[in-house]
């Protein structure tokens, strides 16, 4: 039976997005936004969670729903395995998009720049970070290739545990952080009647251009 959702839909009336009270800088205004997000979302919505797009060599785009996990003057961090999908399309192809919605606050960010990989001093740092789970984890799973079942994945970890039972579990060096440098931001404020608020800076010649898109 086809599946019909042209009549979902709701009124965005909680709040508006203006040029005069925004800062020129987009990445104080991301700040402000996240932690907004952070005191108003509640499960199961994660105020980090983002869906990351990649493309192949083929052109042909990806995407995939991660965990921010840091920010600051010179980008945006996340982690994951050098030779999973998203790896192989970042090494083709070294820029990505990013898109953050925070359905509580009827906001979306929009982030699109290059990719490069962190320093490989943060990626430890991080990984130290991470669950004991979480780090066998990443050397067990051979991330986005194909698997006979689950089993097959569990006995994978469990040479993982054994092969490391006596001592820490280092950072594998397919394994590791990247850094997306933003070239250009757009902040989306939902509007009543789709007359939607849409602020769009772009980073040109070292400075942020800012200007107001039609909904």
């Amino acid at each position: 039976m086809p599946l019909s959702l042209a009549k979902m839909r709701r009124q965005y009336t909680l709040d508006g997005l203006d040029e005069a009270q925004a800062p020129d800088d987009p990445l104080i205004l991301f700040g402000l936004w996240m932690q907004q997000a952070r005191e108003t979302e509640s499960p199961p919505v994660e105020a980090n969670s983002m869906a990351l797009a990649t493309v192949d060599e083929q052109g042909r785009p990806h995407c995939r729903v991660l965990l921010l996990k840091g920010f600051d003057a010179q980008g945006f961090s996340f982690f994951g395995n050098y030779e999973s999908a998203k790896g192989q399309d970042l090494a083709t192809n070294p820029w990505a998009a990013m898109t953050f919605f925070w359905p509580g606050l009827e906001r979306q960010v929009r982030i699109e720049g290059p990719v490069e990989k962190l320093d490989p001093a943060l990626s430890d740092a991080y990984f130290e970070s991470r669950s004991a789970g979480s780090r066998l984890g990443a050397w067990a799973s051979p991330q986005s290739r194909p698997l006979a079942d689950r089993a097959a994945l569990e006995t994978l970890l469990a040479q993982t545990e054994q092969r490391f039972a006596d001592h820490p579990v280092p950072r594998p060096d397919h394994w590791g952080g990247y850094c997306l440098r933003p070239e250009r931001l757009e902040f989306w404020q939902g509007r009543a009647d789709r007359l939607h608020d849409r602020l769009d800076y772009r980073l040109r010649d070292g400075a942020w251009q800012r200007s107001r898109l039609a909904p």
